[in-house]
């Protein structure tokens, strides 16, 4: 709450906030009520673990973070965050953006009581009315080309409302033709292995979930489900967003593809500054170590930031190791106080200069001590 205090003056915006939930592991029983065996997004189910969440505004900045019990439900965390950014920071009108996982008729029921925006993804193959209504529209689609470093996206958007008047529900539909393509092609791939399992027998078959739901009952043995692989061809490329922001369909799309922020910063954080394993064995420690993770990533926004106006480009495993091998040494000698340091490597030498910040000299007399 303080960092952002100290950035926050009358133009402060966060209109856009974006959450997500990773889990961290831990190496021990994981303090006395954050360690707890759950869903583990770190393909470590033996482990304790805890949910940790993360909210950024709309320039990628971190804002705050929380941290719940390893074997609390993503749907369950998303209202408490924003009663505290309506509480503690003082944010009272803001767009919430956050994933299917984070969302249920009843987290969207107490958004809509706030006055909240939201931009949430949705579940298209569990919700009726997606299935029913939503994906049954026959509107055109818009086209929409996102640019990306690894080359441009071909998206088809369109929007469609569910009800009338003020009560409606606005849905937005987009259509992805790489991703359809994929889709189709990934169960193709599990539709030929079906069938040549099939021809081997098909009891070891009902033990393996990728096939298992294209497979039904025919009689005492198992065939493959037709209709559910025509039915599960609506869905290839398809994502669908609720939303109730005053905004067009397409800044909504954009909007919700900017929550990447957040998984990029989850990456970071994981690999280069050392969030996990986590080895503390109460809570406070736990927290202590997350927070310490939190003002990393403040800053190194800041300094990507600081870097950017400079057209630098830091990468942060390498800038890492680079200030490891900077040291300084005082050396004593016949009453004389030496400082020395090593020579600047990689891209430590331009960081510097972009922060304003001048390094050492190379070799310096201190005064003597007294």
């Amino acid at each position: 709450e303080k960092l952002f205090d100290r950035r926050r003056d009358l133009f402060t915006d966060l209109s856009l906030v974006f959450m997500d939930t990773t889990s961290l592991s831990f190496y021990g029983a994981g303090g006395d009520t954050l360690g707890r065996r759950g869903h583990s997004k770190d393909h470590r189910p033996e482990l304790a673990q805890m949910i940790l969440a993360v909210v950024i505004d709309a320039e990628g900045r971190p804002i705050c973070t929380e941290m719940v019990p390893g074997n609390t439900a993503d749907v369950k965390v998303l209202m408490p965050i924003v009663t505290r950014l309506r509480t503690r920071f003082g944010i009272t009108r803001s767009c919430v953006v956050a994933d299917r996982g984070m969302i249920s008729a009843g987290t969207i029921a107490a958004l809509e009581e706030l006055g909240m925006e939201y931009i949430l993804g949705a579940r298209e193959r569990t919700s009726n009315v997606i299935r029913d209504v939503v994906l049954a529209d026959t509107a055109p689609m818009v086209p929409l080309v996102l640019e990306r470093q690894a080359g441009d996206t071909q998206l088809w958007v369109k929007e469609v409302r569910v009800g009338k008047g003020a009560d409606a529900q606005r849905y937005v539909v987009t259509l992805n033709e790489a991703e359809a393509r994929k889709d189709k092609a990934d169960r193709q791939a599990i539709i030929d292995g079906l069938q040549t399992q099939l021809k081997k027998g098909d009891k070891a078959l009902v033990g393996n979930s990728a096939y298992r739901r294209y497979l039904k009952a025919s009689g005492k043995t198992f065939e493959i489900d037709m209709g559910k692989l025509a039915d599960e061809a609506r869905y290839d490329g398809i994502s669908v967003l609720r939303t109730n922001a005053r905004i067009t369909p397409l800044q909504a799309v954009i909007r919700y593809r900017d929550l990447l922020q957040v998984e990029a910063l989850f990456r970071v954080a994981k690999a280069s500054f050392d969030t996990r394993p986590i080895f503390h064995q109460s809570d406070a420690a736990i927290r202590g170590h997350v927070f310490v993770s939190f003002l990393a990533l403040t800053l190194a926004k800041e300094l990507t930031r600081l870097c950017q106006e400079k057209g630098l480009q830091p990468e942060w495993q390498p800038l890492l190791n680079d200030l490891d091998r900077l040291q300084e040494a005082t050396i004593e000698k016949d009453g004389k106080v030496i400082t020395t340091r090593t020579h600047v490597s990689g891209q430590v030498g331009n960081v510097f200069k972009a922060t304003g910040i001048a390094l050492p000299a190379n070799i310096s007399e201190l005064p003597p001590r007294t």
